[in-house]
């Protein structure tokens, strides 16, 4: 296996590719994922790694979490910065590792798992509302969280809420407004008001534009978002 993962490291190994557009199809089929290399004062290189590895990883680091990248004899401190997944089957086609500077802070979204009960919810019946997935974080790539705890055992009454002031890090900053809400319980709607709501006229779909952001697809192979990338010398 070719990921190690220790406490306080996660290591990942890859090797140069020297395929790209179309024939990185033939690279998925033999089991890997075409990724790239890239970051400040980093000329971009691409690479291929085992898929069940890089999921692995990808489990384990998220997008927050420092991965050491081993390419030959280098070692490179990365973030894996994107995953790019076919549109059918979600499985991952492409990934961005980004080299960052162990001496330099960057920011980077961090998920948020809300834990413990809610008395509001268990005694009152009341309605838990999550008005955030992610926070953004600033901190050393090593000081990043792989993700943020939040409790909710706080919330008693209907209207209480939980706001960004009272989510403490440690070696980390977290960038939003101190008043922002983060969850939030409600009394529960009533018979009347839910009815009210799905006799409520529903959007004209087809009046909608949908508006769609894709990276641009590497030449010659449709459908997948991949970052075009020099190829290493």
């Amino acid at each position: 296996m070719n990921k190690k993962s220790t406490k306080n490291k996660l290591e990942l190994s890859a090797s140069l590719r020297a395929v790209s557009g179309a024939r990185v199809r033939h690279i998925r089929s033999e089991g890997f994922i075409p990724a790239v290399l890239y970051g400040k004062g980093q000329d971009a290189i691409s690479l291929q790694l085992p898929m069940k590895d890089f999921e692995r990883a990808y489990r384990e680091a998220g997008e927050s979490t420092l991965v050491y990248l081993n390419v030959d004899d280098a070692s490179y401190p990365t973030i894996i910065k994107d995953v790019s997944r076919d549109a059918i089957t979600s499985a991952p086609i492409h990934a961005d590792f980004y080299k960052v500077s162990l001496t330099e802070k960057i920011k980077a979204m961090v998920p948020v798992a809300f834990v413990g009960e809610s008395p509001a919810v268990k005694d009152l019946k009341a309605i838990f509302v999550r008005n955030v997935n992610e926070l953004e974080v600033e901190a050393l790539p090593q000081n990043l969280p792989h993700e943020i705890s939040v409790d909710i055992s706080g919330l008693k009454n209907f209207g209480d809420q939980i706001t960004l002031s009272e989510i403490a890090l440690t070696d980390a900053t977290l960038t939003g407004g101190a008043d922002e809400i983060l969850a939030t319980v409600q009394e529960p709607k009533s018979e009347e008001e839910l009815q009210a709501e799905l006799a409520e006229p529903t959007t004209d779909v087809s009046a909608v534009e949908e508006i769609k952001k894709e990276k641009p697809v590497e030449e010659g192979e449709e459908g997948a978002a991949e970052v075009p990338a020099p190829e290493a010398q």
